[in-house]
């Protein structure tokens, strides 16, 4: 076996009604003054009172910042490191979803580090611990509760980028099914989309071990039985249980195996046409896998049977596209857009974007197949097309 390293939040606390242990966890970190770091949606949904009332009952009066916006700027970032500078916080709470979590993350290393946010940009360029966080998710979809990433939009060239740290790990990360029952079906749906995709291309990443895999199988088992439920009829709580969970489990097995090219390749969607992150991903996922499924047909067959499909008789190419199948079609019930001129691409916009793309070695060196500049352009050109070109018993 090669050496690994294993990592995720110091805590986890998992289960309907874990949010009401945020103040004693508050607590156990010696904390004297708190501040959540959110949005002004989560606010305006009364969401907050079930952190703010734990934490009010062991005595902690908690200051908001509620200035997170929707796939943050690096701006947005330092703006809120200004308000923030010099008040003495020594314990930051994020809530809400994976742009609230994120910035919660680099604005803990903010305060202890000198310099600019761009300076770490990039892998484990932070010197010194952050303030200690506890992340509380309320989508079952990015799993930065438990990753050492955080992705930002640079608007001086509108792409996105990665800072990647040990030190962004949380203290604490808290999964309450309960607070994503209010979730919209649109938003359950691509947060929950991009879950798999995390789960998926982790599960097939050349960093995988046989840690991450039992992880990353779980959690395409338990998004791709209850996803279209919780979509539909967002009040199950069952299915937002098994949601959350698959999310949680899906963020472990990124943050210690990594993604691929589906990541790699949607980033310029972010960057450059503001398409959010888990509609970028599910949209871009069965196309990549296409390509990626010959380079390990195994563990794709494998795919497919965690997601439930019947595989009994067929060949192990057969087997393999039935879960590029089952993906292409979960994506559409979900209502995810089916190709990229859905999303305001023109063909014209491809060479660029793949350009861009080819340029994420952090991500494409994980890819279970290199995909060249020219293969990542035939990948956007059939992603504009239709999922009618995505059949493995026809193609190679």
């Amino acid at each position: 076996m090669s050496i690994t390293y294993f990592r995720t939040a110091d805590t986890l606390i998992t289960g309907t009604g874990s949010i009401a242990q945020i103040g004693e966890q508050a607590k156990k970190l010696n904390a004297t003054k708190v501040i959540i770091v959110t949005d002004k949606i989560i606010r305006q949904t009364g969401l907050l009172s079930k952190v703010t009332e734990p934490l009010a009952a062991l005595g902690f009066k908690a200051d908001i910042i509620d200035d997170v916006v929707p796939e943050p700027p690096f701006e947005n970032l330092e703006q809120m490191v200004t308000q923030m500078e010099g008040k003495g916080y020594d314990l930051l709470v994020g809530v809400g979803g994976g742009s609230a979590l994120d910035i919660t993350k680099v604005l803990s290393v903010m305060l202890t580090n000198k310099g600019n946010v761009r300076d770490m940009v990039g892998i484990e360029k932070i010197e010194n611990p952050g303030v200690p966080t506890i992340l509380v998710p309320t989508t079952s979809g990015t799993g930065s509760e438990v990753t050492y990433n955080a992705i930002f939009t640079d608007t001086r060239d509108m792409v996105k980028k990665g800072i990647v740290s040990p030190y962004l790990l949380p203290k604490v990360a808290i999964v309450d099914a309960e607070l994503t029952l209010t979730l919209p079906p649109a938003v359950t749906a691509a947060t929950g989309m991009d879950a798999l995709v995390h789960a998926v291309e982790s599960y097939t990443a050349i960093r995988a071990d046989e840690l991450t895999d039992g992880i990353a199988l779980q959690a395409i088992k338990l998004i791709s039985r209850s996803l279209r439920k919780a979509v539909y009829n967002g009040k199950d709580l069952k299915a937002r249980e098994d949601m959350a969970m698959g999310s949680l489990l899906a963020g472990i097995s990124l943050g210690n195996a990594g993604v691929g090219a589906v990541h790699a390749l949607a980033y310029p969607l972010g960057g450059k046409f503001k398409v959010p992150h888990g509609v970028a991903n599910s949209l871009l996922l069965p196309f990549v896998m296409k390509y990626n499924a010959v380079a390990d047909l195994e563990k794709f067959a494998e795919v497919a049977v965690a997601m439930g499909e019947n595989v009994e008789g067929l060949s192990l190419r057969e087997a393999a596209d039935r879960a590029v199948q089952a993906l292409a079609q979960l994506s559409e019930d979900v209502g995810i857009p089916a190709s990229l001129k859905d999303v305001g691409v023109t063909p014209s916009d491809i060479p660029a974007l793949a350009e861009e793309a080819s340029k994420v070695d952090r991500l494409l060196n994980n890819n279970p197949r290199w995909l060249t500049v020219k293969e990542i352009q035939k990948i956007y050109e059939e992603a504009y097309g239709s999922v009618e070109s995505l059949s493995l018993v026809t193609t190679i």
